[in-house]
């Protein structure tokens, strides 16, 4: 990991540095979902929005990352990123009710939503093609392993220490870490100066509804204000497709859907992340709810998972180069129907299945998500790489806010007439679904080398 590290710019690395700590934020809730609903008396699908309004957020914020990179410095919008992060995690940490840790995560997820985009544009604007895969291998040990190793480290401080210790340990090292790095960010993006689109920004409020309408589907009738949040949410998001085509310097430019392989390579990404966070919410529910197993040894069974995904990204984007994308898409989706596969017909034996399969399904994104995300930016032009990396970004993360909504839906539902252990393995089928679409999706990309 070091080694490949080692091969980025230092103003790359710490981008690389402070999106580790901020990214592992995004799943490290999961494992204290048994506490907090306790804590709060609040059931699954609500527990779940910390970590669905996080990505909800994210999502809201990522299309506008092209326009805040033509338009801030980078020193003085990765300070402010940074600053709103630190504000959220404090909130979250010093609130005495769940609301208020609603309220810090989203502004956690706002944060990490405008520095997901922004540090990847960066990375691969100043990388050459050639050396683009082996480079995003490294930035996939950031969104994959992060990922990860969320549930590991809250797993140890639950284990000691108060959840409040938890949003602690970010605020305390993400201030060493900002204040000690400042000599060495640079404004390496040209700015291009253009106005704020109110309207688009305000459109993309139809993220957030069509995701809030989704994850109330278990536990609400199909009201007609149901019905209304759905079909105005949709109209907003085509209003905002329409403004972007017509606008002349839009928030995202969609001509990068004209490049041959964008699409696909951008929904690869979305469903190999499905596989991802998926994993980081299920398994500490087989762990912790089935096998009666602590948050501390919850959080430490993912660590072999962890470990085979941070080696398996650089490889990943070196086979890029010799194998092509739809051969690694081929290996990543079959490892995540047998992960899927084992959870369903064995999750419930023993947890050493679970470890197995989390290997196979994070391994699995491994060898989809950064490799389609550098393809996908290959086939643009540089001055539209900004604009590619958000809509891939964007939509992943609608993806995978989608696909933890559904785990919190089909697990409600379930445990409601089976056992606990039958209602996880039951989930856990439904989505082999997932990894059979991105097989049938490969199909169609091009027998070339990236």
């Amino acid at each position: 990991m070091f080694k490949n590290i080692r091969q980025l710019t230092p103003f790359s690395a710490v981008l690389l540095a402070i999106a580790f700590i901020m990214s592992i934020s995004q799943s490290t809730m999961t494992t204290t979902y048994p506490i907090l609903m306790a804590s709060f008396h609040v059931d699954a699908s609500t527990v779940q929005w910390l970590t669905t309004g996080f990505m909800v957020a994210m999502t809201l914020v990522m299309p506008l990352s092209p326009w805040l990179l033509d338009n801030i410095l980078l020193k003085p919008l990765l300070n402010g990123i940074v600053t709103v992060f630190v504000i959220g995690t404090a909130i979250a940490m010093l609130t005495p009710s769940f609301a208020g840790i609603i309220v810090g995560r989203l502004l956690e997820g706002i944060a990490v939503g405008a520095l997901f985009p922004t540090f990847q544009s960066v990375i691969i604007e100043n990388t050459a093609k050639s050396d683009r895969g082996i480079t995003m291998g490294v930035v996939g040990l950031v969104m994959g392993s992060a990922l990860a190793v969320g549930p590991i480290i809250s797993g140890i401080v639950l284990q000691y220490v108060s959840w409040r210790a938890l949003f602690g340990l970010f605020l305390v090292t993400l201030i060493v870490l900002i204040v000690s790095l400042q000599p060495l960010i640079e404004n390496t993006h040209t700015i291009h100066h253009s106005k704020f689109d109110w309207v688009s920004a305000i459109t993309l409020i139809g993220f957030g509804g069509l995701l809030y309408s989704l994850s109330t589907i278990s536990n609400t009738k199909l009201t007609i204000t149901w019905w209304l949040i759905v079909i105005i949410s949709v109209a907003l998001l085509v209003v905002f497709v329409i403004r972007q085509i017509s606008h002349q310097q839009p928030f995202l430019n969609l001509s990068v859907f004209k490049y041959r392989g964008f699409a696909p390579a951008m929904i690869l990404t979305g469903l190999s992340y499905s596989g991802l966070i998926t994993a980081t919410v299920l398994m500490p529910l087989f762990y912790q709810r089935v096998f009666h197993i602590t948050p501390l040894w919850s959080g430490l069974l993912m660590v072999p998972a962890a470990v085979v995904l941070s080696q398996l990204n650089p490889r990943a984007g070196y086979l890029l180069t010799r194998i092509g994308l739809k051969n690694l898409v081929y290996i990543g989706m079959v490892m995540m129907i047998i992960g899927y596969f084992l959870l369903n017909q064995l999750g419930t034996q023993s947890w050493f299945i679970g470890l197995v399969a989390a290997i196979l399904l994070e391994g699995g994104n491994a060898f989809i998500m950064m490799p389609a995300v550098t393809a996908a930016n290959n086939v643009l032009p540089k001055e539209l790489v900004s604009h590619g990396t958000a809509v891939i970004t964007t939509m992943r993360q609608v993806i995978g806010a989608g696909s933890v909504v559904i785990v919190g839906i089909l697990v409600t539902h379930f445990s409601q007439i089976v056992a606990i252990g039958v209602a996880l393995s039951r989930t856990s089928g439904w989505f082999i679904f997932v990894p059979v679409i991105g097989i049938l999706l490969a199909m169609r990309l091009p027998h070339t080398k990236n």
